[in-house]
């Protein structure tokens, strides 16, 4: 057995495998986000369970020599895992030269895992002892106009709180489904909504993220943000039959916010 994620006991050619992490990677790019915009510690490994704090709890009982002690706090990372089915029939025709492979349940869960870590960094995940950007934000929403013809003004706002807040950039915009595919559709000529927005973010980059509503501008000039990383994205074997072959998407990850001033949330009205 190679490791945890058990690969070589998969009934799945070396073609199979790399075209089902070719997909994967495919997926997962344009799903993800905020990995892209923070900083990024790892991958470590299954055996890292935890990050250090820095901080001490210190204990209001006493010990049995009265001797003051304290507990080291330390963030634990979350393990997540979405499992899938594919055909064994359709991997083998991989290897046959099929190029048009069905692995619609691949992104399917890629698209699952996606939003499960989108979510954790932008909203947080309080099972998982983890508060995210728009939660630790020190700044009150900043309301997005409805239409996109004024979203640069509602940009430019929360440019100017992360400006007060000597917050430098680069800095970075982050749009929901309906909010981007609004910007980038509107306007014509030679200086449409989106080249506003962009020049109110000052040359910044504008992402889109499948799991916001309204968006979020954050600074990109690191040490605000960081995620930390066990096991880094990756697909593993679980079991199989005739017909089918069950894997799974898997991580494990946790993610701080050390400058709360260093994002501001754009909420979108109603």
């Amino acid at each position: 057995m190679g490791d945890m994620l058990r690969r070589d006991l998969a009934p799945l050619t070396a073609e199979a495998w790399a075209e089902i992490d070719e997909t994967a990677a495919r997926t997962l790019k344009v799903q993800l986000s905020a990995r892209t915009l923070v900083d990024f510690d790892g991958p470590h490994g299954w055996a890292h369970a935890a990050v250090n704090t820095g901080r001490l709890d210190l204990s209001k009982s006493k010990s049995a020599k009265d001797v003051p002690w304290g507990l080291r706090e330390a963030q634990p990372l979350v393990e997540a895992r979405v499992p899938f089915h594919v055909d064994q029939m359709e991997m083998d025709n991989i290897t046959r030269g099929c190029k048009d492979a069905d692995l619609s349940s691949l992104e399917g869960a890629a698209r699952k895992l996606a939003a499960f870590e989108e979510t954790a960094i932008y909203q947080g995940f309080s099972d998982g002892q983890i508060k995210g950007v728009i939660a630790s934000s020190g700044h009150d929403a900043v309301s997005l106009p409805s239409g996109a013809d004024e979203y640069h003004r509602g940009v430019a706002e929360g440019m100017e709180r992360l400006r007060m807040a000597g917050i430098g950039g680069p800095y970075a915009l982050v749009l929901g489904h309906k909010q981007y595919a609004e910007l980038m559709k509107a306007g014509k000529g030679s200086y449409p909504p989106r080249r506003m927005v962009r020049d109110a973010v000052e040359g910044g980059q504008i992402l889109w993220s499948p799991v916001l509503d309204g968006g979020l501008l954050l600074s990109c000039r690191g040490g605000d943000f960081l995620m930390t990383v066990g096991q880094d994205i990756a697909v593993g074997y679980a079991s199989h039959n005739r017909d089918k072959v069950e894997l799974y998407l898997t991580e494990s990850l946790t993610f701080q916010v050390f400058e709360p001033a260093a994002a501001v949330e754009l909420k979108a009205k109603g």
